[in-house]
């Protein structure tokens, strides 16, 4: 396993061992930059970000990292042939889209490995199949070089293609966090009760830190 993804487990153990903290870590890489305010010179922090990006969705519209945009959503990595863990994420994934439907201010955005497969209409009769409807969870097809860059460099998710896996390709099962600043603030296990559970917990969390109130 690469170093990125032991960084993620050990993330992890912080997010499932933090009984009453208040504040959600900020995961990924980060620099310290001096910038002069005021005439004084101080030392920011710059935290690793989601980059730009461009996707067609399950009805063949393109959205984009604007997209999201005052929001914050929940990313992961399927296949919608995936024989595995796939559906579990999923069907763990749907407690988290049924508990914040409607709410203006969280997405779901779930990217598809199967790059040979899984085009728009695919993916919109995957989304019908969950019952899925509008635009608050959205299912992209993209280039191989596009997704697989974008998982494992930026949200920190293994993926390949696997001719030994079932289904020909290989992914990590995490659900991520992402907040209106574009940087990563949790990672769960999608096939864990309690992590979703978790997930969601982090959710109300960061949504009251900017001032949304939850029940």
């Amino acid at each position: 396993m690469k170093k990125q993804y032991a960084y993620m487990l050990a993330a992890l153990v912080l997010v499932a061992c933090r009984p009453s903290q208040k504040q959600l870590p900020i995961l990924g890489s980060r620099h310290l930059i001096q910038k002069t305010v005021g005439g004084k010179v101080i030392t920011d922090t710059v935290y690793q970000t989601i980059p730009a990006f461009r996707f067609l969705n399950q009805d063949s519209t393109m959205i984009d990292n604007h997209t999201f945009d005052g929001k914050i959503y929940v990313a992961d990595f399927f296949f919608t042939s995936c024989p595995t863990i796939c559906p579990v994420m999923h069907r763990n994934l749907l407690k988290v889209y049924d508990k914040y439907k409607g709410n203006t201010e969280v997405m779901l955005l779930s990217h598809s490995i199967d790059f040979k497969y899984d085009v728009p209409h695919v993916l919109k009769s995957y989304a019908v199949k969950l019952g899925i409807t509008g635009t608050q969870w959205e299912f992209v097809h993209g280039s191989k070089e596009v997704i697989y860059t974008l998982a494992e460099k930026n949200y920190l998710v293994s993926v390949a293609e696997s001719a030994g896996q079932n289904g020909g390709y290989m992914h990590q099962g995490y659900l991520v966090l992402v907040d209106k600043e574009k940087r990563i603030r949790g990672a769960y296990d999608g096939t864990d009760e309690k992590q979703v559970a978790r997930l969601m917990e982090d959710m109300d969390l960061l949504l009251a830190s900017y001032g949304h109130k939850t029940d």
